[in-house]
């Protein structure tokens, strides 16, 4: 039960921060675009990142798939990672949302199974 929780938790945390994300791209396009030249990425970026979050988090909440949810976790596993190091680089102090996304993102990885009704075979079986 308590893997349960940890799972919708953490998906809830993880997915809200995602779409929060890609609203604030949305809707604050220019200083989005500044920020991304500042991290030293393209700012046509910003468009590709509104996309793949959007998807990301459709594809884990919905489950049609579990080999499309296992790579959507895996394409959220590297963009943190690279926000994290993006941010860790410019040393402008933005990299806890990166740290708070990837610690939902492993705790909703490795409790996926407890909850949902198709298991993924990555991570670890219930106890």
């Amino acid at each position: 039960m308590i893997r349960k929780y940890a799972y919708w938790i953490s998906t809830a945390l993880m997915c809200l921060l995602y779409v929060a994300s890609a609203t604030m791209y949305l809707t604050m396009a220019d200083q989005v675009r500044q920020s991304l030249a500042g991290l030293g990425y393209p700012a046509y970026l910003r468009e590709i990142l509104i996309t793949v979050k959007i998807l990301g988090v459709v594809a884990i909440l919905s489950r049609v798939s579990v080999r499309l949810s296992d790579l959507a976790y895996a394409g959220m596993f590297y963009h943190l990672l690279l926000a994290f190091s993006a941010h860790i680089n410019a040393h402008d102090g933005g990299f806890f949302p990166a740290v708070a996304g990837f610690l939902a993102l492993v705790v909703s990885f490795l409790t996926q199974n407890a909850a949902r009704a198709k298991k993924s075979p990555y991570p670890p079986l219930p106890a």
